[in-house]
């Protein structure tokens, strides 16, 4: 069961990914705290040693004083057809008949318990989006997340001493879940700064401000728990993950250091009810930083595209090709006329350096292409068969479309040879269709999986195409080139398996314990 529900006043289409997490936005506070170092093992006779950090600040006070003037309380107005059109309302933290109920429906966001009829609430009536931003200059430029504004036929920005100004949309990044706003207004705005937030470490104080529940103007503080998270919200994900308190109404507010620096955007927290259980996460401002730059420039982001699907080097994928641990990125598959096609790049390389950037996931590749400026040329080191090589590729500009391939089709059911617990059948025109394969794919499909085989890294209506990096057409070739590679003693082969249409690799394991 999914743990992520939209962070706003209304309505908002399902997340592409089922992810345990949130869509908010909040501000957080970074902690500092005392830690002791048990004694050495060759050295019990030695007391403890304590590292302290900075005393604890008597009060946020004047830090918040400092920056919540800059945090204002967005609002997005959808009109009735498109409220109907973005669904059901997720269910809030609290009961049927809450006087917070009530509270909602005064700040003109629709019921998620429905009508006085019963009814689904959004149906047949405007619908209203409440959530957090910040403003970044003297211009009016306010910065809130994407999912706050998405689609919405009107958007205001309330400023802390409560006067209401209309919002110009700028641009928006769903990738990122950015968007960038402009107000008007006749007198000087305050506004905050990003800061570094890789200077952010796990323990350091952060503090929040935002609009939860539409109650404008609210401050949390917490610490950084951890660094770099991964939710599966996006390409891009390197979430700052808090225990600061994030409710619903908070997307798009400020995360701060001690220092009152932007450090983080908070768009999202993992929660089984819907309310704050001390998981949120916040989007650095070193990611937000460049993505605002352009939406403020161009209205919209250019990224660097490189033309591979890549995946991770797990340990049995590394010990397949024969590379010390689970490092790099995987190429499963290089798009024709890409620049990684012009460059020379092939299926089954692994990329090791992007540049100045080591790669050790699929993540710090996809961020570093994403933001190399196109046209330029990036040196690629790759291991391929066992040996070194390097590569000049001239970075494109990210195709508006990324074009993902999918079909589900029914599983192939023939029977055939059993290799290693799989049942291997031939591919023929028939099975093609039903798994909804061009009719280019050749391999042997996998027709199922025997029960004692265990967990195995293929599934029914694969096709596997290649073992140990030659082609194979019959189930006959695919066990001569199992049997080979066990009998040179290695651990595990490596499979190019096609999977409704999308290419990947997988390591079957040969010895089992």
């Amino acid at each position: 069961m999914s743990n992520v529900t939209p962070v706003r006043g209304a309505p908002k289409r399902r997340l592409r990914h089922t992810v345990a997490a949130v869509m908010l936005g909040t501000t957080v506070l970074t902690g500092t705290a005392l830690l002791s170092t048990p004694p050495a093992a060759n050295a019990a006779s030695e007391a403890p040693v304590a590292v302290a950090g900075p005393e604890l600040p008597r009060s946020f006070s004047p830090l918040v004083q400092r920056v919540q003037p800059a945090v204002v309380t967005i609002t997005a107005r959808h009109s009735a057809a498109r409220t109907a059109e973005r669904g059901p309302m997720p269910p809030l933290p609290f009961p049927p008949g809450s006087p917070f109920e009530e509270f909602f429906r005064r700040f003109g966001a629709p019921s998620p318990f429905g009508d006085d009829d019963g009814q689904p609430g959004p149906q047949g009536r405007e619908g209203t989006a409440l959530g957090s931003g910040f403003v970044i200059d003297a211009g009016g430029h306010v910065v809130t997340n994407n999912h706050v504004v998405d689609d919405a036929d009107s958007i205001s920005v309330t400023l802390d001493d409560g006067t209401e100004l209309p919002a110009k949309l700028v641009g928006r990044d769903p990738k990122t879940d950015l968007a960038l706003l402009k107000v008007e207004s006749d007198k000087p705005l305050p506004y905050l700064e990003f800061g570094d937030s890789d200077q952010a470490k796990v323990g350091d104080w952060v503090v929040a401000v935002g609009n939860p529940f539409g109650l404008g103007g609210t401050v949390t503080t917490g610490i950084v728990s951890a660094r770099g998270r991964n939710i599966d919200a996006g390409p891009y994900d390197d979430f700052i993950q808090t225990d600061a308190a994030i409710n619903r109404g908070n997307s798009g507010g400020p995360m701060f250091d001690l220092d009152g620096r932007v450090i983080g955007i908070n768009t999202a927290i993992y929660s089984p009810n819907g309310g704050s259980v001390g998981i949120g996460f916040a989007i650095p401002s070193n990611l937000a930083k460049t993505v605002v730059a352009q939406l403020k420039e161009n209205g919209r982001v250019e990224r660097g595209w490189l033309g591979v699907r890549i995946q991770e080097v797990t340990p049995e994928i590394g010990t397949a090709l024969g590379l010390d641990g689970g490092h790099g990125a995987l190429v499963a598959d290089v798009t024709l006329g890409s620049p990684a096609a012009a460059a020379g790049l092939e299926q089954g390389d692994v990329i090791l350096r992007y540049g100045d950037t080591a790669v050790d996931d699929v993540r710090d590749l996809t961020r570093a292409v994403a933001e190399t400026r196109p046209d330029k040329s990036v040196s690629v080191k790759v291991v391929r068969q066992g040996n070194e090589k390097s590569l000049d590729v001239r970075i494109g500009a990210m195709p508006d479309d990324d074009q993902v391939a999918s079909a589900d089709g029914p599983s192939a059911t023939a029977s055939g040879d059993v290799v290693k617990g799989l049942k291997l059948a031939r591919l023929d025109d028939r099975t093609r269709a039903s798994l909804g394969l061009d009719e280019n794919v050749e391999g042997v499909v996998v027709a199922g999986v025997s029960a004692e085989a265990g967990r195995l890294p293929v599934q029914p209506g694969d096709v596997i195409v290649k073992v140990a990096g030659k082609r194979v057409s019959s189930p006959a070739e695919v066990a001569k080139r199992v049997a080979g590679a066990e009998k040179e003693g290695s651990n595990a082969v490596l499979l190019l398996i096609n999977r409704h249409g999308a290419e990947s690799f997988v390591a079957l394991k040969l010895k089992r314990a």
